[in-house]
């Protein structure tokens, strides 16, 4: 029993599950899950089974805009970083814009939230009015994060193509060109990663503003595919510390 509760997999999962970012993964990938599961049992009319998971898909979405209520300052500042920083005017513009773009979502988010909980109360076309223009702010954050995206797909391709060339030149230490090679890859992994996370995301606001008319099965695959990529990438943040 002892093996079991200290094994290096448990110790890794209560480090991952003490930071918030890895329990709000956790707790997305499940409302995800319980949004298709729930349309899966209605779409079959079976309303008594699907009633619970459209319960944690509710409470689940309330909990993790609770969770977030400090995230809008971490995107403003994301985004005051974003103009010092080096880079090209594409990266740097897309940058900024899909982190203001993510502030104003997540502020509007949370009078989403006082309004769920009836900490404040709106009057039914507020909140619609409010709920509608967060979605907006979100979608146009993740239309600037595929752009950024692309941009910088380009920029290390170039830089990747550019190292190969100097390789075979005999251009530079080796050692100089393996580790920056293993540095412009990673970063090359990251952002396709990211890339995928945004294409797929982009629907669920889309849809949400009518832009679009996928079900919730759908959406719900979808969000469930991204949370798993984002708590992947958290899960090996955590366990490599």
């Amino acid at each position: 029993m002892a093996e079991i509760v200290l094994h290096p997999t448990i110790t890794n999962a209560l480090q991952y599950g003490n930071t918030t970012l890895g329990r709000d993964k956790a707790y997305r990938g499940i409302q995800y899950f319980a949004r298709f599961y729930a349309w899966f049992l209605l779409s079959r009319g079976d309303k008594d089974a699907a009633a619970p998971w459209i319960a944690v898909k509710g409470h689940l979405g309330t909990a993790r805009k609770l969770l977030r209520l400090g995230k809008p300052l971490e995107h403003l500042q994301a985004a005051l970083k974003a103009v010092l920083a080096a880079g090209s005017t594409p990266e740097k513009v897309t940058a900024i814009a899909r982190q203001l773009a993510y502030f104003g979502y997540l502020a509007l988010d949370a009078f989403v939230w006082s309004n769920s909980v009836k900490f404040t109360r709106f009057s039914p076309d507020t909140a619609a009015w409010i709920q509608k223009l967060s979605n907006r702010f979100w979608l146009v954050g993740i239309l600037c994060g595929l752009l950024n995206g692309v941009a910088k797909t380009v920029r290390i391709n170039k830089q990747l193509a550019s190292l190969k060339s100097t390789s075979e030149k005999g251009l530079g230490s080796e050692t100089d060109v393996k580790v920056k090679a293993a540095s412009l890859k990673a970063a090359q992994k990251a952002t396709a990663n990211q890339l995928v996370i945004d294409s797929l995301d982009v629907w669920i606001p889309a849809t949400g503003l009518g832009l679009t008319n996928l079900n919730d099965g759908v959406l719900g695959i979808f969000g469930l595919i991204t949370s798993i990529i984002a708590a992947q990438k958290q899960w090996q943040t955590v366990t490599a510390k």
